[in-house]
C-alpha cells in the first residue's frame, strides 16, 4: 500500500501537510504515516531528568499525534499510522525511510518567511537521494480551492 509519510509537530505547516497528504492517500487508495519528532535532550548532568524531560515530550508528541490523526479521521475518513521518535530529526526520518519501503513520498510543510524550516530545508537539499519523492506544502496551502475540474 501507497503510504504518505507526514513529519509532525504542532504548526500550521504540518497540518497543511498532512491535509494534503489525507487527500492523496484517498486518492491512489493509500494510507498515511505521521511521524512525530522529539528532539533528544542534551542534559545529561542528571539522568532522572533528562528521562523525564524526553518521556514528557514524547508524551506530548503522542497526545498531538492522537489528537491530529482524529481529526484526520473525521475530516477525511483515513486512520494514520503513528510512531514517535526520540532523537536528531533528519537522521531519524532517513532511517525510517530506510526501513519503510512502503512510503511512496515523503510530504513536509514549510514554514512561512525565508526559512523553510530545518527539515525542508535538509531534504530539499537530499531530495535526489531520498527513496521517494519529497513533496514540500506551504504553509497555507489550501487544497480545496487549489482543485480544478478536468
Amino acid at each position: 500500500m501507497r503510504t504518505f509519510l507526514v513529519i509532525m509537530d504542532e504548526s500550521d505547516e504540518a497540518r497543511a501537510a498532512l491535509r494534503f497528504a489525507a487527500r492523496r492517500a484517498i486518492q491512489v487508495g493509500g494510507a498515511v504515516h505521521i511521524l512525530a519528532l522529539v528532539t533528544q535532550q542534551n542534559f545529561s548532568a542528571f539522568g532522572g531528568i533528562q528521562a523525564t524531560i524526553e518521556q514528557e515530550a514524547r508524551d506530548r508528541a503522542e497526545v498531538l499525534a492522537h489528537g491530529v490523526a482524529g481529526s484526520l479521521l473525521a475530516e477525511s475518513g483515513v486512520m494514520p499510522t503513528i510512531s514517535v521518535k526520540i532523537g536528531n530529526g533528519p537522521k531519524l526520518v532517513t532511517e525510517f525511510l530506510e526501513s519503510h519501503k512502503e512510503v511512496a513520498a515523503l510530504v513536509l510543510g514549510a514554514a512561512k518567511g525565508t526559512s523553510p524550516g530545518p527539515l525542508v530545508t535538509h531534504f530539499a537539499a537530499q531530495a535526489g537521494n531520498l527513496p521517494c519523492p519529497l513533496y514540500v506544502i506551504p504553509f497555507d496551502y489550501d487544497e480545496k480551492s487549489s482543485d480544478h475540474e478536468a
